[in-house]
């Protein structure tokens, strides 16, 4: 049953999830089922932090449930250029997210459902939690052979990967959070999860590929809204509370005191970007100019999502070495991403000798630089 989102419910729920100030500690206890009403990942990521921050878990436990529209996510200590393919993103309007959690990269859409299940640090078990979900999956369809493995991932029929896991672990409170694949488009899944990057090193945190199925070609009547229900029903049934789902609006600062600045915070480019672990590229590429093909190499270092080191090798008197010289200069220091070197090549332009063949060799340089990133 779905408690639609009134004011009234509201200011309840605010009353319910509000730390109250002073330290002090909130006594009420029994567990809650919520649902975000919005599609925005970067708004139901920040309810997790919310959540996490702000309520006290001591006498009880709540179950977030959450779609997003298209979206990659990736995991806290991961590298999104190695993770997937940035320039698809851009090209489908595709929303890139890095959220607090460790674990792999995924992707969202309205046909994947999200699932996270807060305790305190002491309380939490993700076996439980999807076993919890095993069961719900069973007693809507005893013929589905689901099972969780040993990674912790949800399994269809022994080899199909329906859910993946991440987990963050605070001081005293946790969450476990997971997807489960009830309708998702696997090919787009499948093209924006491969990364076109060639040459990267990075000690970062990697994805472990799996072969994905939606429990929707098992059975098309088990849709998201019956999968949502069942998944709240068990909880509840297992929580011994009502099988009652709230309704709230990430955006709402009367229910959520601070959580724009929290969902604003997640859509940087330095904390989307910035935060990915030191890596180093070193490729190179043909450049095909006139009748001529042109071998360019390329190495970077780059930390906090900055181009820390630049080399690029040019066959000699292709570019003035003064030129050359120039761009590998602005690009140390700048972002490592196509928007801020595009301005960069854009603007040296503007003081390079008026000179048509030049202009051209410096134009091809630079939109093959930008294809690095």
């Amino acid at each position: 049953m779905v408690l639609q989102s009134s004011l009234k419910n509201c200011l309840q729920l605010s009353c319910i999830l509000r730390t109250p100030k002073a330290g002090l500690r909130s006594t009420t206890s029994g567990s809650l089922i919520i649902q975000s009403i919005s599609n925005d990942v970067y708004q139901n990521l920040a309810v997790e932090d919310w959540i996490h921050d702000h309520v006290n878990l001591e006498n009880r436990q709540v179950l977030f449930l959450w779609r997003n529209s298209p979206a990659v996510v990736i995991g806290r200590h991961q590298n999104p250029w190695q993770e997937c393919n940035l320039r698809l993103l851009r090209q489908k309007s595709i929303q890139l997210a890095r959220r607090r959690s460790g674990g792999g990269t995924v992707y969202h859409d309205l046909g994947n459902i999200n699932l996270t299940f807060f305790t305190t640090r002491k309380k939490y078990e993700r076996m439980e939690n999807l076993k919890l979900i095993v069961k719900a999956l069973k007693a809507l369809r005893p013929q589905l052979d689901v099972h969780v493995s040993d990674r912790y991932d949800i399994l269809l029929d022994r080899q199909y990967k329906i859910s993946g896991t991440a987990a963050k672990l605070g001081r005293t409170t946790a969450y476990h959070h997971c997807t489960l694949l009830c309708n998702t488009d696997k090919f787009v899944l499948s093209s924006v999860l491969k990364s076109p990057y060639k040459g990267l090193k990075s000690n970062a945190t990697p994805s472990v590929p799996a072969s994905v199925k939606n429990l929707f070609e098992e059975d098309p009547s088990l849709t998201c809204e019956v999968l949502l229900d069942a998944i709240a029903e068990e909880y509840a049934t297992q929580h011994h509370i009502d099988h009652h789902i709230t309704l709230i609006n990430p955006a709402d600062e009367t229910v959520l005191p601070g959580i724009n600045n929290k969902t604003k915070e997640l859509q940087t480019w330095e904390w989307v970007y910035g935060k990915t672990p030191k890596f180093s590229i070193s490729t190179c590429f043909n450049m095909v100019y006139k009748d001529s093909v042109l071998d360019v190499k390329v190495d970077m270092d780059v930390k906090h999502g900055r181009i820390e080191v630049c080399n690029i090798d040019l066959p000699e008197q292709w570019l003035p070495p003064a030129l050359c010289s120039e761009l590998v200069k602005s690009l140390v220091g700048s972002k490592f991403c196509p928007n801020e070197t595009t301005t960069l090549a854009t603007t040296l332009l503007g003081v390079c000798p008026q000179d048509d063949e030049l202009h051209n060799r410096w134009n091809l340089l630079c939109e093959n630089m930008v294809m690095l990133m």
